[in-house]
């Protein structure tokens, strides 16, 4: 079945290559399609282009269908082209004549654009909540050992003191500021385009706010063109929300694989945490960190993939959009993994205490002798010639006693407003909203 579909049948390798992967993707987007139906049918009945009546019979079921996506007893049919088909196919199946009167004021291509909508609106809340106790473990980590000193690297050579209580919190401020973007990708996604057709809205009396409330939708996407144009623009610009928190956690990674290396030697993890060698018996790799490098490194790449994706594409719907999906869907599973992974590996991380105490370290704390010396009142300029000519003599003595003060330094994390800025951003996002839409729009 085709919504399209008129009295000649579709070459059957023009179908296959057509519809593609759409099936199973848009099992992710059931019940979506759902809840703008419900919204749809109800916005319908009350312009008066469904009877009361007719709007029930069409919300009943619709839940009906929703309850059973929801107990995954819901399929597409082989011979269905897509989840838009296989709903209406369902409601006609069921209703006869009102299940034909859903689609009325409705295109294909805002019904997709609104699930999608929906679909990303979900996913990025799902990802902002499984970011929380990741971030929170680093806060925690960070407080535990903010006495653990590290040698800090530039052009990874030795360069200044750092601590593990840095380590961890610089990479809980990352999440902070990766979830201000994402919070824009949810503004982005979260505004309504359903009513605006096949792009050049409709001839009928819809009411495009009251479809916005009952979907929860922030505002919505008013122009009709600019409604269509955004199919591509919100996956864009939901990557590259993504991309940020991968490129968070592979940098990360790097690190932790440089750590565990036996020539850094900072950390280390419990056997069964690590891999082994067929050949190598003293091997433990870093293998789950390595994955998580590989695996956010590719969703780095999803970005530039959509661009690519959408260049050169007029104003108005493409079929070349219905490929976003199978690259922008797995992507929010994939990123979950990671770091769902990574937060076992540094739960259960064991740092070793005292690095700085090795001697080969001892250049890391050249800068505090020249600090020492310009508290002395001696001119930085001179204070630095002095401690570089001792050291090119080997007469370069120094103490690993540390005195940081300043805010975010080793000695003043600041990890309460670490963590008070990512409150407050979590806070803008009011998801409570949007439930109380959907719940409301189910009942």
């Amino acid at each position: 079945m085709k919504l399209w579909q008129k009295d000649i049948d579709v070459n059957k390798a023009v179908e296959n290559f057509t519809v593609g992967n759409d099936r199973e993707f848009d099992l992710l987007l059931a019940p979506f399609d759902v809840l703008g139906n419900i919204a749809h049918a109800t916005m319908l009945a009350d312009v008066g282009l469904l009877t009361n009546d007719e709007a029930e019979q069409l919300v009943g079921e619709l839940k009906n269908i929703y309850s059973q996506i929801r107990n995954s007893k819901f399929e597409i049919r082989n011979d269905v082209e897509d989840v838009h088909s296989q709903v209406e196919f369902l409601l006609t199946e069921k209703l006869g004549d009102t299940g034909k009167k859903i689609h009325s004021a409705r295109s294909r291509n805002d019904q997709v654009l609104v699930d999608v909508k929906l679909f990303l609106r979900d996913e990025i809340e799902s990802l902002v909540n499984d970011i929380q106790p990741f971030f929170q473990l680093l806060i925690q980590q960070s407080e535990k050992y903010k006495n653990y000193l590290l040698p800090g690297y530039t052009h990874l050579q030795l360069a200044m003191p750092s601590s593990f209580g840095l380590w961890f919190g610089a990479y809980a401020e990352s999440l902070v500021d990766d979830v201000i973007i994402l919070q824009s990708a949810y503004k982005v996604v979260n505004k309504n385009p359903l009513g605006s057709a096949a792009g050049y809205g409709s001839s009928f009396p819809i009411n495009r706010t009251q479809t916005t409330q009952l979907l929860g939708f922030s505002d919505l996407n008013y122009n009709v063109v600019y409604a269509q144009m955004g199919r591509g623009k919100a996956e864009r610009i939901t990557a590259q929300a993504l991309a940020n928190v991968a490129d968070t956690l592979a940098r990360m990674s790097m690190d932790m694989c440089l750590y565990l290396n036996q020539n850094f030697d900072f950390v280390s993890f419990p056997t069964e945490l690590t891999t082994g060698s067929s050949i190598m018996p003293h091997k433990k790799n870093p293998d789950v960190f390595e994955l998580i490098r590989s695996k956010c490194n590719s969703i780095k790449a999803l970005p530039n993939e959509i661009t690519m994706m959408t260049t050169n594409l007029p104003s108005g719907y493409h079929r070349d959009l219905q490929l976003l999906k199978e690259h922008l869907f797995p992507a929010f599973t994939t990123l979950k993994d990671c770091l769902q992974m990574a937060a076992l590996m540094l739960s259960n991380i064991s740092i070793k205490e005292n690095i700085l105490k090795d001697e080969k370290y001892k250049y890391a704390f050249s800068v505090e002798e020249v600090n020492k010396l310009v508290l002395q009142g001696m001119p930085f300029r001179d204070a630095y010639k002095k401690i570089g000519l001792d050291i090119e003599a080997g007469k370069f003595t120094y103490s690993t006693e540390l005195h940081h003060t300043h805010e975010g330094s080793i000695g003043n994390l600041c990890n309460d407003k670490i963590e008070s800025m990512m409150q407050q951003t979590l806070v803008a996002f009011d998801f409570e909203q949007v439930h109380n839409s959907i719940e409301k729009l189910l009942a």
